[in-house]
This record gives structure tokens, C-alpha cells and sequence, in this order.
């Protein structure tokens, strides 16, 4: 069992402002060293050396960020940072300990989702850790400060293209509450729309803030009130801060934050067709927001040459982008970098593109029709206007397969695993298409290695299915696919216990409190046939097994198939069923 905190004699000492908790479970220790010291990854016990490895990259990336931090913000808080790995509860941190999932040891690479959890988390040691944030509003610091500086990090760390991606996915979490978020400052975690506006939202907020005050003047007003309101346990609040910054950026600066902050969002701004005029070219431009826009409008001309210009665009009106340039402009853009929260950013633009939700849906929806061509389509249009979305440059591969352009797909494949912070859902339908590719080859052992590579990423569902059944599929063709005899065993006895119907025959074949309702449904429906057929076994850590099985069941009169994967642990000696990761039955 780990606690958060400090070891002490006899109890664990919290000198940060947080709340005590406990984490249990089976763990060896991956410790830091050098700029890693006083950090320790806990990994399951029966880890793998490649597991142990990448747990050393996480840390590795972990003490970037303390050092990172520590330049920007001031001397780190000397506590010891924990990063655990849970079946659940991944993603919460506090004090220094970091809940992470086991998956993230299992890939290739630091993807984008365990980097930004990293991130933040070490960012909140100072903000909201070390100096307690207080008053209304306070997520804006502890949650939106912290991914605007997390953002910076990643940049850093990662590269321009790859913070341009993490603030593209934040713009996208956004859109899908602008239209019914409240005001910034008084949104609360009661609100639905709380954590898809407040971290992401207010991450863009901080961005045009510092735009406008400028970098240096931006951070060191952030250190100074955090270092005074450790210096006097007051803590920080968000009027101090907004106090500080106007203070700074004068008459302007308030205004922007009060109109950003105090208000709901109603900023659209909008772009014209070029028309040319005389030597020029002129774009009209549009504001249907209650708040004047300082902005750049940007233009391609057709020979690829980029020029932009200085606009304000004011609030309910009209206004207009001038070119003094002959040649011709194919293509403009308003705020091109996106400072400004909007309602809608798919008229940003002209020609105007396809809005990038609608997008990926008709184009998910395309592929699922298998109608692969206009599924390329609509994938190739989408990049045009977000050229680091992975989630479309991975519809696209997998559609360019689909049509049997097998080269072009795998091209694109191993671009995807070669993105500097992939998303986990990157790297496993990147080993899924190079698995694909593999099998049409004849590369059987090929393609149980890439299939196996995507199954271990354990991404998110859709992906861990295609997986785990083109995994089966080319171990069977290189007659490698293994079964363990007790795990077969232990199925059998389960399958008998289902079709018994006895409650107290179930639970002591499960872990004392985990599947109630799966056990509460068998025994209430009685199943008439339940056959269980092994098809892999995966010992995943010392205790835990993954098994890949086929369902045939009838119950109600009613027959069904399908196949699950099944998570077994040993408790005592004997496994005891603890999980049903995927259920396809149907």
C-alpha cells in the first residue's frame, strides 16, 4: 500500500496543501537517479525489462518537468513524486503521487495523454501544492494555468508540432460545450461543461493573456504571486492574480480578462473571399461577438507565399484585411493561431473548409459504410485545415487500405508511429495497419508482432477489438497462438458456475466485490447454454492473466455469440475472476 506524502518515523508527513489517500497494490520499484532523484515509478510486480525501461523514460520526462517548472516558477517543493500504475483511477494525481495505467508502460513511446497527465500534475506541486489556491474561480489556476504551462513544457520537450496537436485536441474539448458553457470565472465541477471548458478554455484564455502582456512579464507575475502566497499561507487566488496583471498591462489588459473571463463566449469571427482591388486584395471581415477582436488575418498566394496582416475586427461589425500584393490568394485565414475562444471556427476561413467534428464523424461514418473512397475524402479535407490531427491522418491510412493502396497506407502507418507525442489510439491502429499490411504480405509472424504491439498499447476500444482479433488471427497462421492449461481449467469451472445459477457457486469464483451486476444478471436470467472457448492466454504481470475467449450462450430463449477477453488473478494460489476487459457478445 503507498500513501501521498512524506515518510516520517511513524507517519507519512503532507507538507503540500492536499488530502490524504491511499493507493494498494502488488508493486516493484523503478527508482530515479541523477536529475531523477526522489522520483519512483511503481511498476506491477512481474514487469518486463522493456516495461522497467519505459518507466525509466517516464521518469526521465518527469524530472524534465520539475527542472522545467522550478526555472519558471521558482524552487521545487522538496517532496518525492510517485508515479503508480492502477487498473483504475488513472489519470488522478495529487501531492506528487500520479496515478497512471499499466498500458502506458506497454507502448513504444510517451504518448500524448500520459506526457499531459505528467505534466500538470508536477505543475500543480507549485500551483495549488506548495501555494494553496483559494476563492472563486480557482480551476482557472489549479486546472487551466497548469495545462497552459503543461502545454509550454510539452512544446519544449516535444516540439512546436507536437504542443500545436495538444492545443488543437483542446480547442476540440471546447467546441463541444461553447454554446452552453457560463462564464469562466463561475463555472464550478457542479457544472456539466466544467472540465471540457475550464482546463481547456481557460488553457486558451492564458494563451491570448500572455500574448498580449508578453511572455516574461506573463511569468513573472504568476512566480511572484505564487511565491508570496507561500510566503504568507495565504495562498493564491484569481482576483490577485487578475489584479497583478492588469496592474501590468494596464486599462486593455483588464478589459480583455473581464470580457474573456466575466462573460459567456460569443466571439465569431468571420472571413470573406478575396476580391481584388486595383494592386490589392481585400477580405471582408466579420465579428458577430459583443467584444472587438485584435487579430492577424493570414493569406497563401498560389505560388505557397505566406503574408499576413494586423486587423481588429470590431465587436457586431464589420471590418476588412488588406493585401498589397498583385498575385493571387488562394486561401485566407482569420487568427491563425487560434488565440481566441469561438463559437465556431469552421468559417475561419476562405475557402471555407469542414468543421473538423462534423468531419471526422462523416468520415468515421464513411469507413464504417465501407465507402473507402469517400471516407479518403473527406479525411484529405479535414487535414487541409488541421494538418496535426492524428485522429484523421489514421482514417486516412486505414481507407487508403481499405482500397488496396497498401503502399501509400503503409506509408502513412509508419509516419503514425514515428509522430514525436503520439496518442495512444495512433500507436495502436499504427501497428494495426502495419499488422494488416503484414498479413497480406504473408508475414505471419510479422503481423502477430504488430498486432501484439497494438494490443499492448491498450488504447481505446474500437482498437483493442481489431487488435486482439488480428492477433489471433496471425498466430494461428504462424501456429504460434499459446493456452494456458489452468486458465482453461479455471473456465470450464466458471462456465458450470454460471449455468448452475447459484450466486454464492459465482462469487466464489470472482473477487470479493468486483463484477456484482454481471453475477446479479447471470444468476437473474439463468442462462440455458453458456460455453466458454480459450483462445490465448497473456500473462500481463506476476498475478494478472488476459484471456481472449469465444461466447456461445442462450438465455431467455434467446441464443447469442461472440467473443470477450477475461481478466483472471491468482488469489492463494488459484485464479479467481476479477474482469471483463471487452465483451462482443451479441
Amino acid at each position: 500500500m503507498e500513501k501521498s506524502g512524506s515518510p516520517g518515523s511513524t507517519v507519512y508527513e503532507q507538507a503540500l496543501f492536499a488530502q490524504p489517500f491511499f493507493v494498494q497494490g502488488d508493486w516493484e520499484r523503478v527508482e530515479g537517479s541523477g536529475d531523477g532523484k526522489n522520483i519512483t515509478a511503481f511498476v506491477p510486480r512481474g514487469a518486463t525489462q522493456d516495461e522497467k525501461t519505459r518507466a525509466e523514460a517516464i521518469i526521465s520526462l518527469a524530472a524534465n518537468a520539475r527542472a522545467y517548472y522550478a526555472n519558471l516558477l521558482g524552487p521545487a517543493p522538496e517532496v518525492p513524486i510517485r508515479l503508480i500504475t492502477v487498473r483504475r483511477g488513472a489519470g488522478f494525481s495529487d501531492s506528487g503521487t500520479i496515478l497512471i495505467e499499466p498500458g502506458a508502460l506497454r507502448r513504444s513511446k510517451v504518448d500524448s495523454s500520459t506526457a499531459l497527465t505528467l505534466s500538470e500534475a508536477i505543475c500543480r506541486l507549485w500551483i495549488g501544492g506548495q501555494t494553496a489556491v483559494r476563492g472563486e474561480g480557482g480551476g482557472l489556476l489549479r486546472e487551466a494555468l497548469s495545462r497552459f504551462l503543461a502545454t509550454q513544457f510539452m512544446e519544449k520537450q516535444f516540439g512546436r508540432e507536437a504542443a500545436r496537436g495538444e492545443m488543437l485536441r483542446e480547442r476540440l474539448a471546447y467546441s463541444t460545450v461553447a454554446k452552453r458553457d457560463g462564464p469562466l470565472a463561475r463555472v464550478t465541477p457542479l457544472d456539466g461543461t466544467y472540465y471540457s471548458s475550464v482546463p481547456n478554455k481557460g488553457a486558451m484564455v492564458w494563451r491570448l493573456v500572455e500574448s498580449n502582456l508578453g511572455r516574461d512579464a506573463f511569468i513573472s507575475t504568476v512566480r511572484e504571486q505564487l511565491q508570496a502566497g507561500k510566503a504568507n499561507a495565504g495562498g493564491i487566488s484569481l482576483a490577485a492574480v487578475r489584479s497583478a496583471l492588469a496592474a501590468r498591462g494596464g486599462e486593455k489588459l483588464k478589459t480583455l480578462l473581464e470580457q474573456q473571463l466575466d462573460v459567456i463566449t460569443d466571439l465569431d469571427l468571420m472571413i470573406g473571399v478575396p476580391q481584388s482591388r486595383g494592386g490589392e486584395s481585400v477580405a471582408a471581415l466579420r465579428n458577430l461577438g459583443s467584444t472587438d477582436a485584435v487579430t492577424t488575418v493570414r493569406a497563401t498566394t498560389d505560388s505557397g507565399q505566406q503574408l499576413s496582416v494586423d486587423v481588429v475586427v470590431p465587436a457586431r461589425n464589420f471590418g476588412e484585411a488588406v493585401f498589397k500584393t498583385a498575385a493571387k490568394l488562394v486561401r485566407l485565414e482569420i487568427d491563425p493561431d487560434k488565440l481566441y475562444p469561438q463559437l465556431d471556427y469552421s468559417n475561419d476561413s476562405a475557402p471555407r473548409e469542414r468543421d473538423v467534428q462534423e468531419g471526422l464523424g462523416e468520415a468515421a461514418r464513411q469507413f464504417g459504410a465501407q465507402d473507402y473512397v469517400k471516407a479518403e475524402t473527406v479525411a484529405r479535407e479535414i487535414l487541409r485545415a488541421s494538418p496535426n490531427l492524428q485522429e484523421a491522418r489514421t482514417i486516412l491510412a486505414r481507407a487508403l487500405l481499405g482500397q488496396n493502396r497498401t503502399d501509400d497506407a503503409e506509408k502513412l502507418f509508419r509516419l503514425a508511429l514515428e509522430e514525436p507525442l503520439p496518442t495512444s489510439a495512433t500507436l495502436a491502429w499504427g501497428n494495426i495497419g502495419l499488422g494488416e499490411v503484414a498479413l497480406r504480405k504473408g508475414q505471419a509472424a510479422e503481423a502477430a508482432k504488430r498486432f501484439n504491439e497494438a494490443v499492448r498499447v491498450d488504447a481505446e476500444y474500437g482498437s483493442s477489438l481489431a487488435a486482439r482479433a488480428g492477433r489471433i488471427k496471425a498466430e494461428t497462421t504462424a501456429n504460434t497462438l499459446q493456452v494456458d492449461g489452468a486458465v482453461r481449467t479455471f473456465i470450464g469451472q466458471l462456465d458450470q458456475a454460471i449455468l448452475s445459477g447459484k450466486k454464492t457457486e459465482l462469487e466464489s469464483r470472482m473477487v470479493p466485490g468486483e463484477l456484482v451486476r454481471f453475477i446479479n444478471g447471470v444468476v437473474g436470467t439463468q442462462p440455458e447454454i453458456w460455453q466458454t472457448r480459450v483462445l490465448r492466454t497473456e500473462q500481463l504481470d506476476a498475478n494478472l492473466v488476459a484471456a481472449d475467449v469465444s461466447l456461445d450462450t442462450k438465455e431467455l430463449g434467446v441464443q447469442r455469440a461472440g467473443t470477450a477477453v477475461l481478466l483472471l488473478t491468482r488469489v492463494s494460489g488459484s485464479f479467481k475472476l476479477v474482469g471483463i476487459e471487452l465483451f462482443e457478445v451479441n
